[in-house]
């Protein structure tokens, strides 16, 4: 962010009565979805600054919310906001009247800026948010001016959605979330006669979504558990098969050696597919291996300054050799100089043959070809083919482990080449992605930022 004032925030705001409670929670959520967090996480830092925003004008009568991205020391950008108390903190101390506000954020702290004191909070914003560039931020400024506040029944409309979406996800408590639901739908029916009990009934839906997100995090901490352990397994019978596999290969290579007993024709077709077999599944427990590895997080990135033209000119020469249809040509163009890019050498290559290898076994006539530009901040690297494309609604699925398009299962393959290529671009802090249709070919994209993750 080169450029940026440090100083000038996405959006400013003011609280000074219950009403802007309303507008900065509304507003919050507004700012979390233009810069690029989920939707979960827009909901939960909202929730947060409902929660203190009212805590602070309680206590101290008010405060000044700002906005603003800043880079963290993790190399992963933030999204944070400032409250600056109108008056003094009590005992110059914050403590949440919720225990549970600290977990919808990464980051809740009192801390002293220019003399000033602020209540801080956090969210780390996902890798595939846009890059916050002085151009990007001045699109998020503008486009934040563009719509202003809705009242606050609109926003207590917007809340109630959300947790109705929330209770959904937490089937286990259903007995009191059909209560809660219950609660909820008469607390709508009310709100139009009743406004004055607007911001108890709010406070009390904000309590159910701070306890219910505390529910889903402990879901989502089982779920990284299973993850986990399934990652375990599969290195684990991969390593387990690797050596009998690569027995039956050597064995198979000695049945058919010229100084071994000569075998019969059938005899030596049966020991060929023998072979052939084995290699496939030695393939296979390879990619599952690699596949462990990256889902692990054991596979780390080595960065480095990474010229393109011997990259491409190595890949050009390996796989010439499997270009060995007729009527089908590999074309790698050259990258125009200079060609530098701060990523792991080795990953970009694997991601690049396994992509130029797919185009080359689906692709009957025609070309397979790997273009790479350089678009601003970012490099894109295009392999395109000839051959029969993919429906629009598999776009998805091609990317999940093991899943193979309709018919395609007669050229061969396991299914985990494109979630493993997918899964080394994340780590490369990039993006895969696909445009095709069927009967036009395909083109999968990678980009990658040319300054490293």
């Amino acid at each position: 962010m080169t450029g940026e004032p440090a100083a000038l925030p996405l959006l400013q705001m003011a609280l000074r009565v219950e009403q802007d409670i309303f507008v900065i929670r509304q507003r919050g959520r507004e700012v979390a979805a233009v810069v690029g967090l989920e939707h979960q996480d827009q909901v939960r830092i909202a929730t947060a600054l409902s929660e203190v925003a009212r805590d602070l004008l309680r206590t101290t009568g008010g405060a000044d919310v700002s906005f603003h991205i800043d880079a963290g020391a993790d190399g992963r950008f933030h999204l944070r906001a400032d409250l600056a108390p109108v008056s003094p903190l009590p005992g110059g101390r914050y403590e949440p009247q919720s225990g549970a506000v600290s977990r919808l954020v990464d980051t809740l702290s009192v801390s002293t800026v220019e003399g000033v004191t602020v209540v801080r909070m956090s969210r780390r914003l996902p890798a595939s948010a846009p890059m916050p560039t002085p151009a990007r931020l001045a699109e998020f400024r503008t486009e934040l001016g563009r719509t202003g506040p809705s009242s606050a029944l609109d926003e207590l409309t917007v809340q109630n959605g959300q947790l109705i979406a929330a209770l959904d996800e937490v089937r286990s408590q259903r007995d009191e979330l059909a209560v809660l639901n219950e609660e909820l739908a008469e607390t709508n029916r009310g709100v139009l006669a009743l406004y004055n009990q607007l911001t108890e009934e709010l406070e009390e839906t904000n309590r159910g979504v701070v306890a219910l997100y505390a529910e889903l995090d402990e879901k989502s901490a089982q779920l990284r558990a299973a993850s986990e352990s399934k990652s375990r397994f599969l290195a684990n019978v991969s390593h387990e098969l690797r050596a009998p596999v690569t027995a039956i290969i050597g064995l198979g290579r000695l049945l058919t050696d010229s100084a071994s007993d000569p075998l019969t024709a059938e005899q030596g077709r049966q020991v060929d597919l023998i072979r052939s077999s084995a290699a496939d599944l030695l393939n296979l427990v390879n990619e599952l291996l690699d596949l462990a590895k990256a889902e692990s997080g054991r596979l780390e990135p080595d960065l480095a300054d990474v010229d393109l033209r011997p990259v491409f000119g190595q890949l050009r020469g390996t796989l010439r050799a499997l270009a060995t249809r007729p009527g089908v040509e590999l074309v790698v163009e050259e990258p125009a100089a200079p060609a530098l890019l701060r990523t792991d050498e080795v990953l970009l290559g694997q991601v690049l043959r396994n992509l130029l290898h797919n185009g080359l076994k689906f692709t009957e006539r025609g070309e397979v070809r790997l273009r790479a530009r350089q678009l601003g901040d970012r490099w894109n690297f295009e392999v395109s083919d000839t051959g029969p494309g993919i429906a629009s609604d598999l776009h998805d699925r091609i990317f999940e482990e093991f899943y193979q398009v309709p018919g395609a299962t007669r050229v061969g393959g396991t299914g985990l080449g494109l979630p493993y290529a997918r899964r080394l671009v994340t780590l490369l802090g990039g993006t895969l992605e696909l445009t095709s249709a069927p009967g036009r070919g395909s083109t999968f994209t990678v980009s990658l930022p040319t300054g490293g993750m």
